[in-house]
């Protein structure tokens, strides 16, 4: 049993607002493992920092972006039954 959404007869569709989540709880993660891997490499924090801040900007945009494509993709999808 499916609890939440009726059958439609088409696959799952995400919504925006559910890869902004999905966008912002990965990228969180992955700040933090960036910044503790850069900083336990160089010990440096305005290293660290930089580079941390940097790289999740342009690679926030693409995760989000790409999960958008990806949604529009039926391949490997169920219909709800």
């Amino acid at each position: 049993m499916i609890v939440g959404n009726s059958y439609t007869g088409k696959p799952n569709v995400e919504t925006v607002k559910r890869t902004l989540v999905k966008t912002i709880s990965y990228r969180l993660c992955i700040i933090v493992l960036d910044f503790t891997t850069i900083y336990l490499f160089t010990a440096q924090l305005k290293v660290a920092l930089g580079f941390t801040i940097i790289s999740n900007v342009y690679t926030s945009l693409a995760y989000f972006f790409h999960e958008r494509i990806w949604d529009r993709i039926n391949w490997g999808k169920r219909l709800r039954i």
